[in-house]
């Protein structure tokens, strides 16, 4: 099992929900999966650049010469081929204004690639990739249900991303209402536990 293990929070292992969360199910993984080999990426510790064209122009023009391309080229291809190698990807992610941090939003800009991540057909869109997906997720509000469902554009958004991939089987840990004051933190976060247990086991 290769393992590809992403987290976007800002906040340090200390502080972060996600962060502590997606650890906790990486190394149950680990522990059930002995022979696993684990690829970890912190978007925050190491940030991507926001793309620009840079990116089309060095995937259609790969032995152009240009150093600014062979740079954008080498760095997409690193995170395109580490996400194609994984059989399981593990995303830690908190909400932030409704939807994911600039930082993974740059990740995906660098991994989703016509070609090599999806293909264009006669019948549409095609995702090229294949494996489990784990989005751990956290937000000081409840957004998975109730008034407020409409305003959930992380789990949405990320799950629509890895589906467009060809990443079918994808779910969803929350710790959901976070700011809601100690004990529904400690309570939210007692569940998402629970629920990894459960899942890595």
């Amino acid at each position: 099992m290769n393992i590809l293990h992403i987290d976007a929070s800002a906040s340090d292992s200390a502080a972060s929900h996600t962060r502590r969360l997606s650890s906790q199910f990486v190394e149950r993984l680990k522990t059930a999966n002995p022979s696993a080999t684990i690829v970890y990426r912190d978007l925050v510790a190491d940030q991507l650049p926001h793309v620009d064209m840079t990116i089309r122009h060095a995937w259609t023009a790969e032995d152009s010469g240009e150093t600014k391309l062979a740079e954008t080229m080498s760095r997409s291809k690193t995170l395109v081929d580490e996400l194609k190698a994984a059989d399981v990807v593990v995303v830690g992610s908190p909400m932030y204004n409704f939807t994911v941090p600039s930082t993974l939003k740059a990740w995906v800009d660098h991994v989703a690639i016509a070609g090599q991540t999806f293909s264009y057909t006669a019948e549409g869109p095609r995702g090229l990739l294949s494996g489990k997906v784990y989005l751990v997720l956290s937000s000081g509000g409840i957004y998975s249900e109730g008034p407020f469902a409409g305003y959930d554009h992380l789990s949405t958004y990320l799950t629509a991303i890895f589906n467009f991939l060809g990443m079918l089987d994808v779910e969803v840990i929350r710790a959901e209402g976070i700011a809601y004051g100690p004990e529904q933190d400690q309570a939210a976060m007692a569940s998402a536990a629970q629920r990894i247990e459960a899942m890595a086991a």
